[in-house]
């Protein structure tokens, strides 16, 4: 039920925001998910931006966030990448920051796509796309038998006119030039809740997933164990959730009202 809620796991574009503008009612959902002793936590399948990027952007929005208010599909991407490409050169299509993000981490990165140390090919969704970099990338895919993964499947990105083509969309272009697809590693797989779960002291009875797109989001907890919540200010509607197999245990218009029944 979702008066024992503390733990509460956001997705972010579609959810909390539309664009740069915040969603009304967020801030001060926020606000008392702190005074009651609880923790929130973004995860996000947006990897355009770095933690740190979002905690400027927060700070902007009038919200106070830190490093610990975030789980990332690029943090869960370092840590794939870690895992199983160690040392490894990476090629990259995807933004500025999130190379940044990557090289600061560690990782060897690069975006010349004729490097021979290349071992895998990672997308991500990618507002500084250009035809130069899809071609460089599907060069690479059609050329050598290197790795391919994704940092998320979602296929479009909530902004303030309505969507525009997310992660899940690029590849799917990359895909039918190449006739190959990435391994996903964001949501709807559950790292990301689980990485949040580890990092607070709440148990998943605790914990509720919110969102607004059910293959991503709402799997996530699913897939994760924990219960969900769709708003519907972001890509799925009412009947989207009554058609889909992946039900949330709630289903809200806006997080204002999610907020006033968890009170």
């Amino acid at each position: 039920m979702l008066s024992n809620k503390k733990l509460f796991l956001f997705d972010i574009d579609g959810t909390v925001c539309q664009g740069e503008r915040l969603i009304d009612g967020t801030m001060q959902f926020l606000e008392d998910i702190r005074q009651s002793g609880g923790q929130f936590v973004f995860i996000t399948n947006n990897s355009t931006k770095s933690i740190q990027d979002y905690i400027l952007k927060f700070q902007k929005l009038g919200i106070k966030t830190d490093y610990s208010n975030f789980i990332t599909a690029s943090y869960a991407t370092i840590h794939y990448l870690k895992k199983n490409y160690d040392d490894k050169l990476i090629y990259v299509m995807g933004t500025k920051s999130l190379i940044r993000e990557l090289k600061k981490s560690g990782i060897r990165v690069t975006t010349d796509c004729e490097d021979p140390e290349i071992a895998c090919v990672l997308v991500a969704y990618d507002n500084e796309l250009t035809y130069e970099k899809l071609t460089d990338t599907c060069k690479i895919l059609s050329t050598r038998d290197v790795g391919y993964v994704a940092t998320n499947p979602d296929l479009v990105c909530p902004i303030e006119f309505g969507f525009v083509p997310d992660c899940g969309a690029m590849c799917q272009m990359i895909e039918h030039a190449v006739k190959k697809k990435p391994y996903f590693i964001g949501k709807p797989e559950p790292g990301m809740v689980d990485m949040s779960v580890a990092q607070n002291h709440f148990t998943k009875d605790e914990t509720l997933v919110i969102g607004d797109r059910l293959y991503t989001d709402i799997l996530s907890g699913i897939n994760a164990g924990v219960e969900t919540a769709l708003v519907l200010t972001g890509e799925a509607t009412r009947k989207d959730a009554e058609d889909s197999s992946y039900k949330p245990d709630y289903i809200f218009p806006t997080v204002r009202e999610l907020h006033e029944a968890w009170k």
